[in-house]
């Protein structure tokens, strides 16, 4: 916080004072930088749930709509079962784990609140599209989770009104933590130098290689097609996380081989896959990669890029 008496004369604080407030927030407008935010910004970051349901907006959704949902949102990631798949955290399942060495700290098994499921999807499911959801959506694949974990039965109907009465088994082992706050002192001396830093490699699977666009690696890549330079974007945003890692059977770009037995097909047929979603024998594909806010064409245009980008 800074002082106005360091920064105006008394006389002119005074005159200050007998400002209407709406002619002051005009005349020092935060310092000059942006603006009072509306209402209906602020509604739009006020999406917050509590515990007590406190938070949540009208809507229901049942355990049998939410498993189709879950199917294709969801599933590709998470399992069919909330088993997890590759790297991805398992959504069930973990019961009585929580006192081993390694415990699986599930929804089930560790979540305290059902509001913490609810609040999780709707910011952040799925990965490739968050907030894209509607509440009804959120409502009833939260629902189809808590059913994956015996929480609830399968003509179970989740509303605002009844998830704060959702009771989570491990609800009575969280306490509010009493240890007094503390401060540590800020290090200020032989910090390392950040023209020193360098980023060696990425995260692998993630984020696209932090060399891939080197000189040499540029050269040795063919040529992309238009339809191709098109789909690397929607290739980066939506498909990147699967079929960068190989989550769910996803054939990653360096695997040829799994590329060929899929063209076997037809390209066409492959494109129809990506589109409507495919269930097969080492793996499933969900609708547009769970990511439906996606044109035929942004899905046939990163599959073109995934084939030419081999």
């Amino acid at each position: 916080m800074f002082s106005l008496n360091k920064l105006f004369p008394v006389f002119a604080l005074v005159a200050i004072s007998f400002l209407p407030v709406a002619a002051l927030a005009a005349d020092t407008g935060h310092y000059g930088i942006g603006t009072t935010a509306t209402a209906k910004e602020i509604a739009g970051w006020d999406i917050d749930v509590r515990p007590d349901g406190k938070g949540l907006p009208k809507g229901e959704g049942s355990v049998a709509q939410g498993e189709p949902m879950y199917e294709a949102k969801c599933a590709s990631c998470h399992g069919s079962f909330g088993e997890g798949e590759d790297r991805w955290p398992p959504l069930a399942g973990g019961e009585g784990s929580l006192t081993e060495d390694r415990p699986e700290k599930t929804v089930g098994s560790y979540w305290p609140y059902a509001s913490t499921l609810w609040d999780y999807i709707n910011r952040a499911m799925p990965f490739t599209a968050p907030q894209s959801l509607t509440p009804h959506e959120v409502y009833a694949i939260s629902a189809y989770v808590l059913y994956l974990n015996d929480l609830v039965e399968d003509d179970f109907v989740l509303t605002q009104s009844n998830l704060a009465s959702v009771k989570m088994p491990n609800v009575d082992n969280f306490y509010i933590d009493n240890r007094p706050d503390t401060n540590n002192k800020r290090c200020m001396k032989d910090c390392k130098d950040p023209s020193k830093i360098v980023i060696i490699k990425s995260l692998s699977g993630i984020t696209p290689d932090q060399n891939e666009d080197s000189a040499e690696a540029a050269a040795e890549k063919p040529k992309l097609s238009e339809s191709a330079i098109a789909g690397k974007a929607t290739y980066t945003t939506s498909c990147l996380v699967c079929h960068g890692s190989g989550v769910a059977g996803a054939p990653t770009l360096d695997d040829k081989e799994s590329w060929n037995k899929r063209l076997e097909q037809g390209v066409d047929t492959v494109v129809k896959h990506a589109i409507k979603g495919f269930m097969g024998e080492s793996g499933m594909m969900p609708p547009k990669g769970g990511n439906l806010s996606l044109s035929d064409q942004q899905v046939k245009d990163a599959v073109q890029y995934m084939l030419e980008a081999q």
